[in-house]
């Protein structure tokens, strides 16, 4: 007989091994090549000292004349606060107790909860790679009842819970409302409940629920114009500023001195390019119009790439719209205080009944951000005109 212990116990042993593999290695081909690590944690806090130029100590000099002075390594301090990232199933209570007698119905019940769990996590945490820790997923242009017309789809779908947060106060001005409707084509979303008109307004934006400025520190922020970087001025540090070039046409040539730049600047080797879809699709054109033949290669997490130089070429659907990222995967490093854990009560439970509802939930919950070592080893294309 199925029961809430037997359930509990499932998710412990059966379960958080998959869920966790499958979050860390299976989210997209940038995360599968991240190292996760739980060094500088301290606290709630990741505290990590940054190298940055070179040693000073060398020099040349006569035969018997004074050795150089020394001068070390000189090193930075990046600060961040953990992000606090969950993931919640929800079973009624009718559910369970209709499939109790029965271990494989039940077995199917928790498969499909656990499933479409991994499922909206991957799609989050594969979208936060790509944020600036805002969590903004589009802006509003127009409203209309509850349908709101935004400039981007690529960052919503249908299931999502969100909040609109206004664009002058920055404050939610629509709390927990779930998107049921995208009209992709015509970039319009439809939430549940009661008419946004009067409430939100052009120029508010649209976030996961509860997330605004919560999320994970991605490349939005790396590459972004923000004044600070991981609690550093980056106009006392010059060396926090990446490569950024616009270019409507997509060249080898174009890449190559992206690729060069890295070198010359920060000793950075390039090991990995991702882009949006339009600018992959424009990058094959090239290629089928000045080459014979398009170079595949296979990437760890089984997935499949063209090849630049023997350079990964992927695209995902995060990566803003006529944009490349050329990046040394090697400066980069998710710090986290566990891997990927059920938030469990005093008893030891992870599936408690929500108050005053007969419906139980688990969460799944992992504490961590993401760091690039090394900013000014890292290149951004964008302005390219996409196929």
């Amino acid at each position: 007989m199925v029961t809430l212990t037997s359930a509990d116990n499932a998710l412990k042993t059966l379960y958080l091994g998959v869920v966790a593999e499958q979050l860390n290695t299976a989210v997209n081909p940038l995360l599968a090549r991240i190292e996760q690590t739980s060094s500088d944690v301290w606290g709630k806090e990741i505290r990590k000292l940054a190298p940055f130029g070179i040693n000073g100590g060398i020099g040349a000099g006569t035969e018997d004349g004074e050795l150089p002075a020394s001068a070390g390594n000189n090193y930075a301090q990046f600060v961040l606060t953990l992000k606090n990232l969950y993931g919640t199933i929800e079973i009624s209570d009718k559910a369970i107790r209709a499939s109790s007698d029965n271990s494989g119905a039940f077995v199917n019940l928790l498969e499909a909860e656990m499933e479409g769990l991994i499922r909206a996590s991957k799609f989050n945490f594969g979208r936060m790679l790509y944020g600036d820790g805002s969590g903004v997923l589009c802006k509003i242009e127009s409203v209309s009842g509850n349908e709101i017309t935004v400039d981007s789809v690529s960052n919503v779908m249908e299931g999502m819970v969100v909040d609109v947060i206004g664009n002058s106060g920055k404050t939610a001005v629509v709390s927990a409302r779930r998107i049921v409707d995208i009209d992709r084509e015509g970039k319009k979303i439809t939430l549940n409940g009661s008419a946004l008109t009067g409430t939100a307004t052009a120029g508010d934006f649209l976030t996961v629920q509860g997330s605004y400025n919560k999320e994970i520190t991605g490349l939005g922020a790396i590459f972004g114009d923000t004044q600070t970087l991981y609690g550093l001025t980056r106009a006392s540090n010059k060396w926090l500023m990446p490569y950024k070039k616009t270019a409507e046409t997509l060249s080898d040539v174009t890449i190559q001195k992206a690729i060069d730049t890295l070198e010359e600047a920060a000793g950075s080797v390039a090991d990995f390019i991702v882009c949006s879809g339009g600018v992959k699709r424009a990058y094959q054109d090239y290629l089928i119009t000045n080459r014979t033949n398009i170079d595949v290669m296979n990437l760890q997490g089984g997935y499949k790439a063209i090849s630049y130089n023997g350079i990964p070429v992927v695209s995902d659907r995060f990566v803003p719209a006529g944009t490349m990222y050329i990046l040394n995967t090697a400066d980069f490093h998710l710090h986290q205080l566990c891997d990927w854990r059920w938030l469990e009560g005093d008893d030891g439970r992870i599936i408690k009944q929500v108050h005053n509802k007969p419906v139980y939930t688990a969460t799944l919950v992992k504490y961590a951000d993401l760091i690039c070592d090394r900013p000014i080893g890292q290149a951004m294309i964008s302005g390219i005109t996409e196929a």
